[in-house]
């Protein structure tokens, strides 16, 4: 509600960003019930309407909880998405429920470095180019039901993302 006592209306980045989140359940849900081909379709569509809501969160006349609810989705995307894909896979392809948990760790460390270094008052950047080929990896992976490399390519995209957060953080230090 506003000051006044009127509802704000939602926003096009808010709505944008809502949908892709309840797109995000479909895919884990998807996942869970092993059709990856299929979570890989609404785990792309997904990534598309986050980057676009992003996109407007962060360079458009977006507003602190609209930046906030595209962080916080990002690490939806990839806690639900990947993590699904861990616990879908862990019996009968170990190798890929491995990869899928080894992506999503550097995910999230790499993300903590970010709000870390920002929250101590660094400028640590953070790249819709490096979420983007992470969502795409994975995503096109399932489509094409080969998500073993994919998977292990979008950690290495995360842990290099970690070590410029760091290598940032750093040379601010110094200066």
């Amino acid at each position: 509600m506003a000051g006044d006592g009127r509802a704000r209306p939602v926003t096009l980045t808010r709505a944008v960003l809502a949908f892709g989140g309840v797109l995000i359940g479909a895919a884990a849900w998807l996942a869970i019930d092993r059709r990856f081909r299929t979570t890989g379709l609404a785990a792309g569509l997904a990534a598309i309407l986050l980057l676009l809501g992003g996109h407007r969160a962060h360079h458009g006349r977006g507003r602190y909880a609209e930046r906030m609810l595209d962080t916080l989705l990002d690490r939806v995307w990839d806690g639900a998405v990947i993590g699904a894909i861990a616990w879908a896979t862990r019996k009968d392809q170990p190798a890929v429920s491995a990869a899928a948990l080894g992506a999503l760790g550097a995910s999230f460390l790499s993300a903590y470095i970010r709000a870390r270094g920002a929250s101590l008052g660094y400028t640590v950047e953070e790249s819709h180019v490096t979420r983007g080929v992470r969502y795409g990896l994975i995503a096109i992976g399932l489509v094409f039901a080969r998500p073993l490399a994919p998977l292990w390519a979008a950690a290495v995209v995360s842990g290099l993302a970690a070590l410029v957060r760091s290598g940032q953080v750093l040379k601010e230090e110094r200066l």
